[in-house]
């Protein structure tokens, strides 16, 4: 620690804090304009310039380490001269145009004229003039280059948090201008965080441009609905019409970033396809009608199949509160636990359920990610998770984290890590038996005898970077692993988890401290595992058959649970297709576009007795329905999101459900009320309430005490049960290319395609693959392209990635209209494909239906 003196004030702060960060401290403001907390000093803008005693000249605060002793003066005459002097220099050759900027109103120029500058400028020269008209550099970004006043946060925000470097600078002195390549940012993230730290109107939000001025906009703090990252930020609305967002350093995981989907996507609640008012099918079609005429027509239904099998599906898009209703409707008023959160995959629960008792870290990311080393396992952080992805360059760049790959999709953070470890396509738990052998062999310590210390012939392969991970994981004290929520597509998921527990009970053994969090790409997909959304477990993620467990449930529900696990998602559709399922009632999801087999899912809902959805929007799985209920959206009901950290947030309400929607608890009042079994809560702070008296890891937790971070909920680490799990047998080889999915950078599920902002940007689907195999199959970037599987085709436009590896297609799951799910088939994942030119493959077609593909040996089927 240092001693120093700011004004007369002193404090001891920590060695290396610079000047700048003491004043803050003591609550000494000092004006900045190219200073920001998450990036490194630069001292180009002079404002906080500073007296230090013994030195000569003035001294920047935001790049001067406070040294003990040191005093420090920060408003003397001299230095009021000087911000006045700079002050008038910027003004100098900045356009008086205020009233029509966007900016006006909170713009730091103006804040600091107001409060530091000139009475009266000695400029009388010509105003520089860049251009007469402002530049659109994209369909969300638009720019004025006479209003810059060179402070470069946007370039460095760019290049250092975001990582798209998109942004630079030409020429030089006062005719420095920014801009993006060839006055265009068509390459770049369109994440509009360079809006969000341009001090002035330089830099504008083409979709929020002239719409309002900051007095006039009703703000409310709230959580971003479009991953698991759990961001926050403000949404700003104009007389009830959603206007903008934005977001601010003081508060949540992401402080003031976001990605394009949180920034400009949250325009898809104006989505033309609501649901305005109940639906039943009468002569089998759906027709519009009261809420009173669907109760009588629900009541005739629901007495018809009484007895019979239920089930319920629900988005992990929802609020906590509507999920833990909704698992207690299922069980206490249809007295099953057919009840799942994912309509993707079936959850392994039998291995899941220990992994997250065991070494689930419920803590701030930023101290997650601050070890010694992360590992990455699955997926493409830039485009399932973008925010987590700035906090994890961070990490490596600026706190010397070791950032540790493993996956078969590339992604920008490889540019970043100390070893990229690519493996074949579903191929992870081979990928982690190979580490966890590797490292096994390489330990000191002695380790039990049933853990294999030998790579299996089958796995990634002992290579450089697998020798190079392998070390970094063995050197570190402490290591987080953090899986994607893809792994949970593959039918090899309980071996890639049970290869995960391994390597995390390895790292506990050698002396390590393992840690583990999911990297999930629904916003509340954590808070739907802890409200028991799942057939297997009761809220807590206790075992539904424990008997203590569902004892303490039943008494507070004041009704019996089934005492036997439920069936999950596929299970489901499996008895709606055997015309065993009496009811469905599926809630703001759409397995109709989102399960694995679009056949399977069509022949099942068909087949279903009494088919009702419960939803904001139209969709594919609502135009089967018998009955149909028109629910709130995001943004219309109040409750609480639980991020991939474990944090709880509160999700606010900011404007009220149009047309004839009611909020999701005020439906499952009706349907219980339908049955003659009125739930005993139905506000959300009363459910909130419910949930922290009974769900231990919530316990103690108080809506008021959420605040603007949010709070954690708590774990109970338990110790790892049994011996290691055998490494999963090897994948068998094939000769095609295979395809997988997942979500891509501009839009997150089929929700944001309802965004005609990020339509704007990324409205076209496309199919990603290797230079080398488009290449071979004579094919080039930008063509369009036929995919075909077993089970049916697409066409596409052809994305080439140099960086992908051979033998790998991907294909967004976010359009609609690619029906992406009619290409595979239940418990087949990745899908065999074959893919030619639109027109060769037509000409094809007509001559002989023989198709062809490139010859791969490390390709793989993981058909079941």
């Amino acid at each position: 620690m240092v001693k120093v003196t700011i004004d007369e004030q002193t404090l001891e702060v920590e060695a290396g804090s610079t000047v700048l960060a003491a004043a803050e401290r003591l609550g000494i403001e000092i004006p900045t304009f190219c200073y920001w907390k998450r990036l490194p000093p630069l001292a180009s803008c002079r404002m906080c310039l500073v007296e230090i005693e013994g030195l000569r000249r003035l001294q920047p605060a935001c790049a001067t380490v406070a040294a003990d002793g040191m005093a420090v003066r920060t408003n003397t005459p001299l230095i009021e001269e000087t911000r006045a002097s700079m002050l008038d220099m910027l003004l100098a050759n900045h356009p008086l145009d205020c009233p029509i900027c966007d900016k006006g109103g909170e713009c730091e120029l103006q804040d600091m004229v107001m409060a530091y500058g000139p009475g009266e400028s000695r400029f009388r020269d010509p105003k520089r003039v860049f251009h007469s008209k402002d530049i659109r550099l994209s369909p969300v970004i638009i720019m004025n280059v006479n209003r810059c006043i060179q402070c470069q946060r946007c370039v460095r925000m760019c290049e250092e948090v975001v990582g798209a470097v998109a942004l630079g600078t030409v020429e030089k002195g006062m005719d420095t201008a920014v801009t993006g390549f060839e006055g265009s940012l068509a390459s770049c993230d369109q994440c509009g965080n360079c809006v969000e730290v341009c001090p002035v109107g330089a830099l504008m939000s083409f979709p929020y441009r002239y719409r309002a001025r900051p007095w006039d906009l009703a703000e409310t703090d709230t959580i971003c609905p479009h991953c698991g990252t759990g961001c926050q930020l403000t949404v700003g609305a104009r007389k009830g019409e959603f206007m903008r967002v934005r977001s601010d350093w003081e508060h949540g995981v992401n402080r003031e970033t976001l990605c394009v989907r949180g920034r400009f996507g949250l325009d898809f609640i104006e989505g033309r396809d609501r649901i305005k008012r109940p639906m039943i099918r009468r002569d089998g079609a759906l027709t519009p009608v009261s809420w009173e005429e669907a109760g009588e027509f629900l009541r005739q239904r629901l007495a018809a199949v009484e007895g019979r099998a239920a089930g319920g599906l629900i988005s992990p898009r929802l609020p906590n509160e509507v999920l833990y209703q909704f698992q207690k409707l299922m069980r206490t008023v249809f007295r099953t636990n057919n009840v799942d959160c994912s309509s993707r995959w079936s959850t392994p629960l039998d291995i899941l359920a220990p992994l997250v008792a065991s070494f689930y870290s419920r803590g701030a990311l930023e101290q997650v990610i601050g070890n010694d080393c992360v590992l990455v396992v699955g997926g493409n952080v830039t485009e399932e998770n973008p925010v987590t992805e700035y906090l994890l360059r961070d990490a490596a760049r600026r706190r010397d984290t070791g950032l540790l790959m493993l996956s078969a999709r590339p992604s920008r953070l490889d540019a970043d890590a100390r070893a990229v470890l690519r493996v074949q396509p579903g191929g992870e738990a081979q990928g982690l038996a190979a580490v966890v052998a590797a490292l096994a062999a390489v330990a000191d310590e002695g380790l039990p005898g049933d853990i294999p210390a030998k790579t299996p012939s089958s796995a990634a392969g002992a290579n450089d970077a697998l020798d190079r991970l392998v070390v970094m994981l063995k050197e570190g004290r402490n290591v987080t692993v953090l899986a994607n929520v893809d792994l949970l597509r593959s039918p090899l998921a309980r071996e890639t988890l049970q290869q995960l527990g391994n390597l995390l009970q390895l790292l506990r053994l050698l002396g390590k401290e393992p840690s583990m969090q999911f990297l999930f790409d629904r916003a509340n997909q954590m808070g739907a595992w802890d409200m028991g959304v799942l057939p297997g477990v009761l809220p807590g993620l206790g075992p539904v058959a424990d008997e203590a467990t569902r004892t303490k449930f039943e008494r507070s529900w004041g009704a019996e649970i089934p005492r036997k696990p439920g069936a999950d998602v596929d299970a489901m559709l499996e008895l709606c297709e055997n015309g065993r399922m009496g009811v469905l009632y599926v809630v703001g999801s759409d397995p109709m576009m989102s399960y694995p087999d679009r056949e399977f899912v069509e022949r099942a809902l068909g087949a279903a007795s009494l088919l009702i959805v419960q939803e904001a929007f139209f969709t594919d799985t609502a135009g089967l329905a018998d009955v149909v209920l028109p629910a709130a959206g995001y943004g219309e009901e109040s409750g609480t999101f639980t991020n991939n950290e474990g944090r709880i947030q509160a999700l606010r309400k900011f404007r009220e459900p149009p047309f004839d929607a009611r909020s999701n608890l005020a439906i499952f009042d009706f349907i219980a009320a339908l049955r003659e079994q009125p739930l005993q809560l139905s506000a959300s702070a009363a459910v909130f309430d419910e949930i922290t008296r009974l769900v231990s890891a919530y316990e103690g937790l108080t809506w008021e005490g959420l605040g603007g971070d949010g709070a954690f909920t708590r774990s109970a680490p338990r110790l790892w049960a049994g011996a290691p799990f055998a490494p999963p047998p090897p994948t068998r080889v094939t000769d095609v290319l295979q395809l997988i999915t997942g979500n891509c950078l501009f839009h997150n599920g089929y929700v944001s395609e309802r965004s005609q902002t990020l339509n704007s940007v990324a409205d076209d689907p496309f199919i990603e693959m290797s230079a080398r195999d488009a290449a071979r199959l004579s094919l080039s970037d930008g063509d369009q392209v036929l995919v075909r599987s077993a089970r049916g085709e697409l066409t596409a436009k052809l994305k080439v990635n140099k960086r992908f590896p051979d033998g790998l297609v991907f294909v967004p799951e976010n359009y609609r209209a690619l029906r992406l799910n009619s290409l595979m088939r239940r418990g087949e994942y990745p899908c065999p494909v074959e893919i030619r030119a639109c027109a060769k493959a037509a000409s094809a077609l007509e001559e002989d239906r023989v198709w062809s593909s490139v010859n791969y040996p490390y390709s793989v089927d993981n058909t079941m």
